[in-house]
């Protein structure tokens, strides 16, 4: 391997981390993944059915972009195919996806919705090229799937229509971001959590105070 990949791969390890402890990726859950290069596309991405805790540099694999290994022994996760999608539709430079509880429980209180609109939020300018707490951020959420072909054409379909969108939600599944580098998509993940864990305790409290 490189040492582009193994920069990267230890990278997506210690992000892991900072994620598991902050309850947003426990167990084996979510899943994290770099670019490496374009041309062709490889992707650094976590092995599947790994404990996100103690993921290790060495349990990142290389995959191409039909989610094959390249090079390596290991079994790439369920959700590559919407990994790779995702980095062609929005030209991601990585791609994070966490089962946190808030965001969790709110893909499914606002599925009817089909999604759920976030403004007024000083927190909202943390995501890329937004400049004021007035924006309106429109987080989609899309019907879970074990087909994963299937599911992410859902997906594509979805950031399609949502073009500004920098993220989106499984319905009873957990949340999707991405950014032009791994740093940019951190911070997208850590703003979204944010807000979605502030929209769910102000539900709560409005709900004892009426």
């Amino acid at each position: 391997m490189s040492d582009g990949f193994e920069n990267i791969a230890s990278r997506l390890a210690a992000v892991a981390k900072g994620f598991h402890a902050r309850g947003w990726l426990l167990g084996t859950s979510g899943n994290l993944s770099a670019v490496v290069q374009r041309e062709p596309l490889r992707i650094a991405m976590s092995a599947s059915g790994v404990d996100k805790g103690e993921l290790r540099a060495e349990q990142i694999l290389s995959i191409d972009e039909n989610a094959r290994l390249v090079g390596q022994d290991g079994k790439p996760s369920d959700e590559s195919l919407l990994h790779i999608r995702i980095v062609k539709e929005r030209g991601a430079g990585a791609v994070l996806h966490t089962h946190s509880i808030w965001n969790t429980i709110l893909s499914d209180v606002y599925a009817p919705q089909g999604g759920i609109r976030i403004e007024g939020y000083e927190m909202l300018k943390g995501l890329q090229g937004v400049r004021t707490h007035e924006h309106a951020e429109w987080l989609p959420i899309v019907e879970n799937s074990q087909d994963m072909a299937a599911l992410a054409q859902t997906i594509g379909e979805t950031l399609s229509q949502h073009k500004d969108a920098h993220g989106f939600l499984l319905r009873r599944h957990g949340l999707y971001s991405w950014g032009e580098n791994l740093a940019q998509a951190k911070r997208h993940i850590e703003i979204f959590e944010f807000l979605l864990e502030t929209i769910g305790r102000t539900l709560r409290i409005r709900e004892h105070v009426n």
